[in-house]
């Protein structure tokens, strides 16, 4: 897979180090020898007829450009530095960033890419053309086609998932948006059947919204015909936002946790977590939507607004 790496005309100081990098021949001709295979200084140094100390001096240039990559290996007498190739694409942006303007970014998961779970029947999985495993089997949920779901149920418990970090360096999160569409679980479905349903993100637990209905009384706008009546057919497309200033449910401030406390910039994903506590006044289970079924057309989206 192609390694890009990319620069911001602000990053002056990479930039810089970029092209001292490649303005030098030698240079440029080692990095084609890496290209071919992982090497160590004695058999870069043989095949470009350098000086090990030269050698050496280029490989660093090269390394702190973030060109190159070194690696201690075991070797006959002790360790030895073997380097491979860390870029394949370089891009320079030469227009500034407008500093005025937030910038976002937008994931969807599959509501049945979780990476941990727990869960209580009723419960189960379905893809657009059947049930996954068995229903009220927790083994169904750890298949490998459990991926495939549109829609995913279970009477207590919690789904977690993980969505890469696209935080980019040296930039501050100004908001965390997870939209989805959910409602309770109870056996059928009964309208009325209230679950307090918590949201976590890294660990932080930031909002809780009550559902107050298992929607069954007409089908999904989604929801495929072998989905017989008598079930949830569809949920609430509900939006969870964690803010500068606090956490939000369908834009209502709910607490205190804020965008600064998940500490994004320290993880290289964003987990969240979504689930009934234990000690809820309403454990009334979740339904969770996928694109396939309900009446929305998304998976879980994730959408994080930086500056």
């Amino acid at each position: 897979m192609a390694k890009i790496k990319e620069y911001l005309l602000e990053d002056t100081e990479a930039i810089c180090e970029l092209g001292r990098a490649i303005s030098s021949p030698v240079r440029l001709e080692i990095l084609r020898l890496l290209v071919e295979s992982n090497l160590n200084i004695g058999e870069i140094a043989r095949k470009m007829d350098l000086p090990q100390s030269s050698t050496a001096f280029h490989l660093k240039l090269l390394e702190k450009a973030g060109l190159a990559r070194m690696e201690e290996r075991p070797g006959n007498h002790g360790t030895m530095k073997v380097y491979s190739r860390k870029t394949d694409f370089a891009n320079i942006c030469l227009v500034p960033r407008n500093m005025d303007i937030n910038e976002i970014t937008r994931v969807e998961m599959p509501v049945g890419a979780y990476v941990d779970c727990s869960v209580w029947p009723t419960c189960g999985l379905c893809a657009p053309d059947g049930v996954i495993g068995m229903e009220d089997k927790e083994y169904s949920f750890y298949l490998g086609e459990r991926s495939r779901a549109g829609l995913l149920w279970t009477s207590g418990g919690y789904v977690k998932y993980r969505f890469p970090n696209y935080l980019p360096p040296n930039r501050c999160p100004v908001s965390l948006k997870l939209s989805m569409e959910i409602c309770s679980e109870a056996p059928g479905y009964a309208e009325g059947w209230k679950s307090d349903i918590t949201m976590w993100v890294n660990e932080k637990e930031c909002a809780m919204w009550t559902s107050t209905d298992d929607y069954g009384s007409r089908r999904g706008r989604l929801t495929p015909d072998f989905w017989g009546t008598g079930s949830t057919q569809f949920g609430v497309l509900v939006v969870w936002e964690i803010r500068e200033d606090g956490s939000y449910v369908n834009r209502v401030k709910v607490s205190d946790i804020n965008i600064q406390d998940l500490k994004l910039e320290e993880y290289p994903y964003i987990e969240m977590m979504i689930g009934n506590k234990e000690d809820a006044k309403y454990v009334g289970g979740f339904n969770l939507f996928g694109k396939t079924f309900g009446d929305y057309e998304q998976d879980i989206l994730l959408e994080l607004e930086y500056r």
